[in-house]
């Protein structure tokens, strides 16, 4: 009986043993699958923060890389805004100075002592010295007249066209006149 017996007490040892094996074996599964799990989600974690990373840098990259085009940009923006300035303060110029020396149409300044042919080269005007106080002394195609501003004077260089020199304004420098011919009504 005592092998009979060690078998016995065998089996109920292999019994017990199975069943704490499989109580730990469960234990241990759990266990195991628990530190896969943990594994698995920190693993993940930095996969993604490295994956996240790398377009966080690229992200910086472009961002650095558009505020130095922005830079530029602006730059560029501020030297035109200065071409665009001085062009408009040199065509301003140009315009005055084109406008002295033809002015709008059938209106002309004339600097003291120079002469002007105008009005379809129908008249020549002069200014003679500098202009006084309150009048001027202009030669209209070669007559000599004292005007003041607001006066118009009629002139006739053929008897077919009528002229008139009218006096807009004047000073130490030039004075500014109209002149305009239209043929003659007749009689």
């Amino acid at each position: 009986m005592s092998d009979r017996t060690e078998r016995s007490r065998l089996v109920a040892e292999n019994t017990r043993l199975r069943a704490l094996m499989a109580r730990e074996g469960r234990l241990l599964f759990i266990g195991a699958m628990a530190i896969l799990l943990i594994a698995g989600g920190i693993g993940t974690f930095v996969f993604f923060r490295n994956l996240a990373y790398g377009d966080l840098v690229a992200a910086r990259q472009q961002i650095s890389q558009l505020q130095t085009e922005a830079e530029k940009l602006t730059q560029q923006v501020n030297e035109q805004n200065v071409q665009i300035n001085n062009l408009n303060v040199d065509l301003t110029r140009t315009k005055a100075e084109l406008e002295a020396i033809r002015p709008s149409k059938d209106r002309y300044a004339i600097p003291p002592n120079e002469s002007r042919i105008v009005a379809d080269r129908r008249l020549t005007i002069g200014l003679i010295g500098s202009p006084a106080n309150e009048s001027i002394t202009l030669s209209i195609n070669g007559r000599q007249q004292t005007a003041v501003v607001g006066q118009t004077i009629n002139v006739a260089p053929d008897p077919s066209i009528n002229c008139q020199v009218a006096v807009q304004s004047f000073d130490m420098f030039s004075a500014l006149v109209t002149a305009t011919c239209a043929a003659a009504k007749p009689q």
